[in-house]
């Protein structure tokens, strides 16, 4: 059994009943299998970074979307040609410090595109380019999600599925809950989600852990002195004393840190306990209703195991798939010289699976 799953061995599947059921309801083991000398969970997790400094390219169209409070994001689309009228599209959330051009965006646009699909990549506010507001994207931020679905859905007539890595995931769980049995939803992946947002923050004090945190905390406090920067270049003055005084110098020591100081008053919360309560991500898992299917690895070194929530936390719409191995958003198979990049197959695979069958 899956040391990150206590108590759900009732859930697993065996190989034989995969075959029939290669997305069962609940809990189920992951066909996954890391490449030969890639099982380590740092390896998986870093390996693309190295070997795709090339990401898949792809042709998009980039378009500016205003959201409801006047702010606004950056998708980038691509649609094949022809396609079909009745395939649906899939927006696709990126993970924290990343943006359209992250490798598993791309990649998995790509394989959408291969198969005559539709998709838009989401840049969340605040990633790569200067939003207008203060405020920037968060692990509760389903109201972006749920404001671009709406836009894409009235523009193509397509139903659409959400797909969200990391904290994007966060993101598309929270949506996916709140926007219920909608008929616009064809249904959602997250992939690596940070489900207990506490043990997760922890969880980055910890060995080698340390070493992601500090490459994401600096990369997020370089993105909100940029955003002071823009700021003060077009003379929005309330805007730049309100990131003085939660922004600092941008040097962040921890999450709980950054939560505490940054994220948690910036954008509604009474301090980062507020925010972790409101946002955690698992408490969304029972009211989804719409087929989900959460991919998670038990070695994932952004987590502890104690974040997998128990099988009663699940909605009978969640189909939750744990791989022994994996890392964080890793999930690489084949060989070192010739990777197979999983999450490109099995994520395509679920939302062909539940067009074909609506559950």
């Amino acid at each position: 059994m899956l040391a990150s799953a206590p108590n759900t061995s009732r859930y697993w599947i065996t190989p034989s009943t995969m075959s029939h059921y290669p997305f069962p309801q609940s809990f189920f083991r992951s066909p996954f299998r890391p490449a030969k000398g890639l099982e380590n969970a740092h390896l998986q997790t870093v390996f693309a970074t190295f070997h795709r400094r090339n990401p898949p390219g792809l042709h998009r169209r980039r378009r500016e979307i205003t959201l409801p409070d006047g702010d606004h994001l950056w998708l980038d689309c691509h649609e094949p040609h022809p396609v079909a009228s009745d395939v649906p599209l899939t927006l696709i959330v990126h993970g924290l410090g990343g943006s359209s051009e992250s490798h598993y965006v791309l990649g998995l646009q790509k394989a959408l595109a291969a198969l005559g699909w539709p998709s838009a990549a989401m840049n969340c506010r605040g990633a790569r380019i200067p939003n207008r507001l203060p405020r920037a994207y968060h692990a509760g931020a389903s109201d972006d999600v749920i404001a671009v679905l709406e836009m894409l859905a009235a523009e193509s007539g397509r139903k659409v599925a959400l797909v969200g890595y990391s904290l994007g995931g966060s993101m598309v769980l929270k949506a996916l809950a709140e926007l219920g049995s909608d008929n616009r939803l064809l249904g959602g992946v997250a992939v690596s989600v940070p489900l207990d947002l506490a043990q997760c923050a922890d969880q980055m004090n910890r060995g080698l852990s340390r070493l992601y945190r500090k490459h994401l905390l600096t990369e997020m406090g370089g993105l909100w002195l940029s955003k002071l920067q823009h700021f003060r270049q077009t003379g929005a003055n309330e805007a730049v004393r309100l990131l003085e005084k939660h922004v600092g110098n941008g040097r962040f020591t921890s999450f709980w840190e950054f939560d505490q100081q940054v994220m948690a008053p910036l954008h509604g919360f009474r301090d980062v306990d507020d925010y972790y309560t409101r946002c955690q991500p698992s408490q969304f898992l029972r009211h989804i209703s719409a087929p989900t299917l959460v991919i998670h690895a038990a070695d994932d070194p952004f987590m502890v195991p104690e974040v997998v929530p128990p099988a009663e936390m699940l909605s009978p719409s969640i189909h939750f798939e744990l791989a022994d191995k994996g890392g964080h958003v890793g999930f690489i198979g084949g060989t070192w010289l010739r990777p197979d990049y999983y999450l490109e197959r099995r994520i395509p695979a679920f939302l062909q699976h539940i067009r074909q069958t609506g559950c």
